[in-house]
């Protein structure tokens, strides 16, 4: 590797510091370094170009932004993590240095996770003119600030599903599935697995289920609120909607690549020290 990049966040103490500590150690090996904090997307978006690794300083929410930075790119991501959960990520903070060599020695192995694509159409705007999102781990439309429930008509391949009279709609990726999802009472899907979930938040006397749908599966999503609604994209990415607008969401092209040195079983085995909270 030649060119590496560090995202770190902001806001975590001791993010920088550790970005300073590695950008040492990878520039005393002849590798050119990079950093940015990762709410700085645009600025980390022009350095990707030419980058063999990102390594994302954080937790979960840091690569989430790595990957809004990265996509098209297949540029692999790989975490540090100093958050909480981190189900992305890859190394704690006292095996970074350890385990850098290895990776960089080609000794990894790659993950490659779905992501999905979202397109916006508000209920004034002409065909043509739609925003395109993309999503690592999901999509949701839901409320805004008054705490009174939204109604989102939801339709899979054009025939329709019901209509959610909720405080939301989540379409999440199996990555997602440990995200929000989960809290929302999703099922855990396998990592790698190119099927995504549909559910809704809070349904009020209504479908209170879980779809699992295939990959080729397009769901549409039509708000209808007197109220003003929202659209997330991975939690950072926030929009307003209003009534009628249209949310479109399927299996996306791009894919988002981690780097990754524990073994591919290690996902199983540290799911329930994870979900409690531990490391």
């Amino acid at each position: 590797m030649k060119k590496i990049g560090i995202l770190y966040h902001p806001m975590i103490k001791d993010a920088y510091s550790m970005a300073e500590k590695l950008e040492r150690f990878l520039s005393s090996t002849g590798v050119s370094v990079w950093l940015c904090s990762s709410w700085e997307g645009e600025k980390a978006r022009v350095q990707v170009n030419d980058t063999d690794l990102i390594l994302s300083i954080g937790g979960d929410g840091t690569i989430l932004r790595a990957a809004q930075a990265v996509v098209p790119r297949l540029t692999p991501i790989t975490g540090i993590n100093l958050g909480r959960l981190g189900f992305m990520t890859e190394l704690s903070a006292d095996e970074a240095v350890a385990k850098l060599p290895a990776l960089l020695a080609g000794e990894g192995w790659v993950d490659e996770r779905a992501m999905l694509e979202a397109e916006l159409l508000s209920a004034d705007e002409e065909q043509g003119t739609a925003q395109i999102f993309y999503a690592l781990n999901d999509v949701v439309v839901a409320r805004g600030a008054i705490a009174r429930m939204v109604y989102v008509e939801a339709s899979v391949n054009g025939e329709l599903l019901t209509t959610y009279k909720a405080d939301g709609v989540i379409v999440a990726t199996a990555t997602g599935s440990t995200g929000y999802s989960l809290a929302a009472g999703g099922p855990i899907l396998y990592p790698q697995a190119r099927d995504f979930l549909l559910l809704p938040i809070v349904p009020h006397l209504g479908s209170a289920y879980t779809v699992v749908l295939p990959p080729t599966a397009v769901v549409r999503l039509c708000v209808s609120t007197v109220h003003q609604a929202a659209l997330s994209i991975d939690g950072h990415i926030n929009l307003p909607l209003s009534n009628g607008a249209v949310v479109s969401v399927k299996h996306s092209s791009n894919k988002v690549r981690f780097l990754r040195i524990h073994p591919e079983t290690s996902f199983y085995s540290s799911l329930e020290q994870r979900l409690k909270g531990k490391q």
